[in-house]
């Protein structure tokens, strides 16, 4: 019998153990009329404890048929889980710091930025249960549709976006040789989601340390920080376009 570990999880990466949570909650104070403070803690716990489980459970399912692909598809789910968590701190740490009315926007850019890199978990859940199975070799009409996606988002982006779709472009197109040779692409699929992962994680470590040692009020600062949250959003976007399925 396999025997797996429990590791604490954020409940706010499990939708349904936020759910069972909310309605444990709303039951043991309306309906049984327990102390609101007693039901918080329990509905925490409980919160807690199903995504934990969920979390578990995710990673036991994961069976592919090629070991090294498991193992690097597990690495790349780990770095994503603790890209959302970095990025959950800093939601609340921009939330605490951009307090003025002429932040306003910056703060929105951060917390949006933010947000879309604490779905990275989910994103790669998708991934792992379309890569599942040995009938599950990327085809070459799925990554040309991906390729024509990133090409079409090329020509309307410029600066730093438009060079890391260039790299995702690239990336593909190999992609799409291995997998018109009969080969498994899945595997270089899953290095090209690595690297913008990896990507994320280092936007978000800078964009963290400027918002704790910059002069925010400073308009170049400002404009910075703006750049940089932008930047960590359209990453996401380009990691949604390897994850998305047509």
């Amino acid at each position: 019998m396999n025997r797996f570990r429990l590791q604490l999880a954020n409940p706010f990466y499990y939708p349904l153990a936020v759910l069972v949570a909310a309605i444990v909650l709303v039951v043991g104070v309306r309906v049984l009329l327990w102390p609101r403070l007693i039901m918080l803690v329990v509905a925490a716990g409980i919160a807690t404890g199903s995504a934990m489980l969920l979390q578990a459970r995710q990673t036991q399912v994961l069976n592919l048929d090629n070991p090294e692909l498991t193992r690097d598809l597990q690495q790349v789910r780990q770095r994503a889980r603790l890209v959302a968590e970095r990025a959950e701190v800093l939601r609340q740490e921009a939330g605490q710091l951009l307090t003025d009315a002429d932040q306003i926007d910056l703060l929105a850019t951060v917390q949006y930025a933010c947000d879309r890199a604490v779905e990275l978990p989910q994103k790669l859940e998708q991934l792992a249960r379309h890569l599942q199975g040995s009938d599950s070799l990327l085809s070459p009409l799925e990554l040309q549709q991906q390729l024509k996606r990133v090409q079409r988002k090329r020509s309307s982006s410029t600066g730093v976006a438009r060079e890391q779709l260039a790299q995702l472009e690239a990336s593909l197109q190999r992609n799409l040789q291995l997998a018109r040779q009969g080969e498994d692409a899945r595997q270089a699929q899953v290095v090209s989601l690595s690297t913008l992962i990896l990507e994320a994680a280092g936007m978000l470590q800078d964009l963290q340390n400027k918002l704790r040692t910059a002069n925010l009020g400073d308009r170049e600062t400002a404009a910075e920080l703006r750049s940089l949250s932008e930047t960590l959003t359209s990453t996401q976007e380009n990691l949604d376009l390897l994850v998305e399925q047509s």
